[in-house]
C-alpha cells in the first residue's frame, strides 16, 4: 500500500510525444502525479482542464504536472491537442505505474461494479517521497485542492 511519507513507487513510461519519462527525472523537484481512468471524458477532461487552467500557478510554486492513464501515446497526444495541455500524459496501457501506486480497483457506476482506474493525486517531494495523496479528487477545482494543502488548508482527504 502506498502511504504518506513512504518512498514513491518508481516508473518508466512513454509520454504523449514518445519521450519516455521516469521519477528519478525529477529528483530535486515537486510532482503532482495524478492518475485518471479515460483520456476526452467528462469528468478527466474537467480535471484536465482545470490543471492547464491553473498550470502556471501550480508551475510557479515549484510543482511538475504528470498525468496517468491506461490509454495509449496516440490518445494522449489527440486528449494532449484536442484540450493544450502543458504537462506530460504517460500512456500505461499495462498498468505497471497505476498498481504500483494502487489506482486500480473497484468502482460502481449506476448500481454495477467494475474494475477500472481509481482517481486519485499523489504529491511527490524532492527526495522522491510521497507527500500527500488525494484520494478524493475534486476535478472540477483539484489545482485549488492541491495549492490549498501545500498553503496549509485542509481540503485534501487522505
Amino acid at each position: 500500500m502506498v502511504e504518506a511519507g513512504k518512498k514513491a513507487p518508481s516508473f518508466k513510461a512513454k509520454d504523449q510525444n514518445g519521450n519516455t519519462i521516469s521519477l528519478s527525472d525529477f529528483k530535486g523537484k515537486k510532482i503532482v502525479l495524478f492518475f485518471y481512468p479515460e483520456d476526452d471524458t467528462p469528468t478527466c477532461t474537467l480535471e484536465v482542464c482545470n490543471l492547464r487552467d491553473n498550470y502556471s500557478l501550480l508551475t510557479s510554486k515549484g510543482y511538475v504536472v504528470v498525468g496517468v492513464s491506461p490509454d495509449d501515446v496516440k490518445s494522449h497526444k489527440r486528449f494532449e491537442n484536442k484540450f493544450h495541455l502543458p504537462f506530460a500524459l504517460l500512456a500505461d496501457p499495462e498498468r505497471k505505474i497505476i498498481d504500483a501506486y494502487g489506482s486500480w480497483g473497484q468502482k460502481q457506476m449506476f448500481g454495477n461494479n467494475y474494475m477500472g482506474v481509481i482517481r486519485q493525486t499523489f504529491v511527490i517531494d524532492e527526495k522522491g517521497r510521497i507527500e500527500k495523496i488525494f484520494r478524493k479528487v475534486l476535478s472540477k477545482n483539484h489545482a485549488q485542492q492541491i495549492l490549498a494543502e501545500s498553503n496549509g488548508n485542509n481540503l485534501a482527504e487522505e
